[in-house]
């Protein structure tokens, strides 16, 4: 029963937000609290007795539980947003947008392909909020002088990043090694032919998707390519405007991503570059306390709204953790495959690897569910380290920027100023095709072995 609640939870959840019925943050809260409340009725404590009372007071601390494991991102996520809204108020990025709108001709084509690439460059040290982080704010007000669609740019660095974070470095890759006892160069080289046919495909839909805004755009394009690319702007851009503070800026910027790709090292948090970013770009490009004022203000409710989805689901990954939905969603699922079919489990896993981002965070599938898979598959001839490599090629890889139980994703769209919903349904039949792909070149590769 807990099992079945934690899917109807899941799936009730992703049908109010990508029907558009309920709002990320109500969906997100409501529904685990609502099957949380009937699975009170069920749970079990050490002693083996139901104690409803005290499982409907365990949902507020399983609640405080997951906004704690969030709480960092969302942080980061304010000042993230405030830090890069008021660099553009300042016009940082406008050299550079006019610099490349020139040198593309304005042709979504091309700014598609460059946004593939980027982010996947970007993704090289595996952190999904680093490469959003660095890949959208740049690109947006590209995107937006164009014309083309920003769940274009979401759709298309999902992909790249989700791809890129099989490297032997990400931490599906590493939790699966972790989970099977293996070495993780070992779980990751030969998957590499189908990693690569994963990244060409992402560029092939990325040309497609420029194709597909170039089409639409139409004589607008021939717009911008008449102006060289250069945006005019409006009176009270150019009260913003701050030419002289350009380099100094980019100084900033620089040290930003320094900090961001190496501060892990010794310590230094994400929120913690961003708090502080935020504080030197106010000052020095704003510095009178009514300008401030006047620029948070002005950009302070996107940052908040969407840092309280990130809270939102942290909320409800606590209650699906703490209720035992999750651990119980994962028996459920093992047991649903019959033991005859359990040579074709690197299939199967294959097939259900990137769905499965959209049920299970990366600890409960790899440290959870794999195992037993893997240990099912064995004994019916079949090594684990295949079912393994066939999880890796979709769960919290190419799942993981669809996933709400990432709080990545939320990063992602938040950035990009679109809806989660609206970013799911337009990337999620991609994502899986990929991963189709990938598995298609493994097993003719032999990456995988059934």
């Amino acid at each position: 029963m807990i099992a079945f609640l934690g899917f109807i939870t899941v799936v009730g959840m992703l049908a109010l937000i990508m029907t558009k019925r309920a709002s990320p943050i109500i969906a997100l809260i409501a529904t685990p609290v609502i099957t949380a409340l009937l699975a009170a009725f069920f749970i079990t404590n050490d002693a083996g007795v139901v104690d409803v009372l005290a499982n409907i007071l365990n949902i507020p601390r399983w609640i405080s539980s997951g906004i704690g494991t969030v709480a960092a991102t969302g942080v980061m996520f304010i000042f993230s947003v405030l830090t890069f809204s008021i660099l553009y108020d300042a016009g940082t990025f406008r050299p550079i947008i006019n610099g490349v709108l020139g040198g593309v001709g304005g042709d979504p084509i091309k700014i598609a392909l460059g946004t593939a690439l980027l982010a996947m460059l970007t993704h090289l040290d595996g952190s999904g909020a680093t490469t959003f982080l660095i890949c959208i704010p740049p690109l947006l007000p590209i995107y937006k002088a164009v014309g083309m669609r920003s769940t274009t740019l979401a759709t298309i660095v999902a992909l790249a990043a989700g791809t890129m974070n099989m490297v032997p470095w990400g931490g599906p890759t590493i939790r699966a090694a972790t989970a099977i006892d293996i070495t993780v160069m070992n779980l990751w080289i030969p998957v590499i032919p189908a990693q690569i046919a994963g990244l060409l495909c992402v560029f092939i839909i990325a040309f497609f998707l420029g194709k597909s805004e170039k089409a639409r755009l139409g004589a607008t394009l021939s717009g911008i390519a008449a102006h060289g690319g250069q945006q005019v702007l409006t009176d009270e851009e150019k009260a913003l405007h701050r030419p002289k503070m350009f380099p100094v800026n980019i100084l900033l910027l620089v040290l930003m991503l320094v900090a961001l790709i190496g501060g892990g090292q010794i310590g230094i948090g994400p929120a913690v570059v961003f708090m502080l970013l935020f504080v030197l770009v106010l000052i020095i490009n704003y510095p009178t306390p009514q300008q401030q004022r006047e620029r948070i203000d002005a950009n302070a409710k996107a940052a908040i709204m969407m840092a309280s989805v990130i809270f939102a689901a942290g909320a409800f990954s606590g209650i699906m953790r703490g209720s035992g939905m999750i651990t119980e969603m994962a028996l459920a699922l093992v047991n649903l495959i019959p033991s005859e079919l359990g040579r074709m489990f690197p299939i199967i896993v294959g097939v259900i690897s990137m769905p499965a981002s959209l049920l299970f965070d990366p600890d409960s599938f790899y440290f959870g569910v794999l195992p037993t898979l893997a240990a099912t598959a064995e004994g019916l001839g079949v090594e684990a380290i295949n079912v393994a490599r066939s999880a890796i090629l979709g769960q919290m890889t190419t799942g993981f920027p669809v996933s709400p139980l990432t709080p990545a994703t939320f990063l992602l769209v938040g950035l990009a100023g679109v809806e989660f919903g609206e970013h799911q349904k337009r990337t999620i039949p991609f994502a899986f095709g990929i991963t189709i792909v990938m598995l298609i070149v493994s097993l003719i590769t032999g990456g995988i072995r059934i």
